[in-house]
């Protein structure tokens, strides 16, 4: 299922240097308030999973495809493909709710959120839980931590760039609201494990 899901991200990023504003227009998420001063295309629900395929660069797709592999391939070992499925869609889906919800408090933009990161940061959060004790090594500086360690970090930094608005045009609360959805699926997959055993 990780190699699926790479592959399918691939394949639309390819899709979209051919046809890139068509795409964009109907599948990129979309505020609920628009700019008045740009005539921006309207929400559709469908653009909650479906913003999660579509890149800005090279560079975008790249670095989210390495955290989809990297991340992925173990938490697909131990809950399987079909639940690593659902984790991502949920993480995708509660990344794409939450950004909706924090635009509708923000002065109305005239652009859409893009990218799988909502997703990543579900693997990112699933995994830490899976493999507290694993060593990660961030890219810069290169620094060994575990992996509860790194995906904490990371949540505050996203919470704090968040709310500061120091790192504009990145959608740091789809990235925790991507984490809350996967934390979701774990916390209703091992209740329904304690009521089964």
């Amino acid at each position: 299922m990780t190699t699926a899901l790479i592959l399918l991200n691939i394949a639309v990023f390819l899709f979209e240097q051919a046809m890139p504003e068509p795409l964009l227009d109907t599948f990129a998420l979309w505020p609920l308030m628009r700019s008045p001063a740009a005539a921006t295309p309207p929400f559709h629900v469908w653009q909650l999973l479906t913003y999660s395929a579509l890149h800005a660069n090279f560079t975008h797709i790249a670095f989210n495809m390495f955290g989809v592999y990297i991340f992925g391939r173990d938490v697909e070992g131990v809950i399987g493909p079909a639940r690593l499925l659902v984790l991502y869609i949920a993480s995708v889906v509660a990344g794409g709710a939450v950004q909706i919800l924090v635009l509708l408090l923000s002065p109305p933009l005239a652009y859409p959120t893009i990218g799988a990161s909502a997703g990543v940061f579900g693997l990112l959060v699933s995994f830490a839980i899976l493999f507290p004790r694993r060593r990660l090594v961030l890219l810069f500086p290169p620094i060994p931590m575990p992996a509860w360690l790194f995906a904490t970090g990371y949540a505050a930094l996203e919470l704090l760039l968040g709310v500061s608005g120091g790192a504009p045009g990145v959608a740091h609360f789809a990235h925790l609201g991507g984490m809350l959805g996967a934390l979701a699926c774990l916390l209703a997959w091992s209740r329904h494990e304690r009521r089964v055993s």
